[in-house]
C-alpha cells in the first residue's frame, strides 16, 4: 500500500482518502471506498465485509467479499 493510502474492505483496492467515493465510520474506524457500489456493500453488513481475509476480497458476490 502506498504511503497515505487506504484499503478498501470490500475489494481490497488501494484508495486515496482525499479522492475516495466514500466514507464510513464503524467501530471507532474510518473505511474509504473506490466506488459507491463498495461503500453500499459495507454499509450493508460491514461485520461481515470485515470478515473476509483481505486476499478474498473482490467485488464479486460470489467470492466473499
Amino acid at each position: 500500500m502506498l504511503s497515505g493510502m487506504e484499503t478498501d474492505p470490500i475489494c481490497g483496492m488501494d484508495v486515496d482518502p482525499s479522492t475516495a467515493a466514500g466514507a464510513w465510520p464503524h467501530d471507532g474506524v474510518t473505511y474509504y471506498f473506490c466506488s459507491p457500489a463498495c461503500l453500499e456493500r459495507f454499509k450493508a453488513d460491514p461485520a461481515a465485509a470485515l470478515a473476509v481475509p483481505p486476499g478474498d476480497r473482490t467485488m464479486n458476490p460470489g467470492t466473499g467479499g
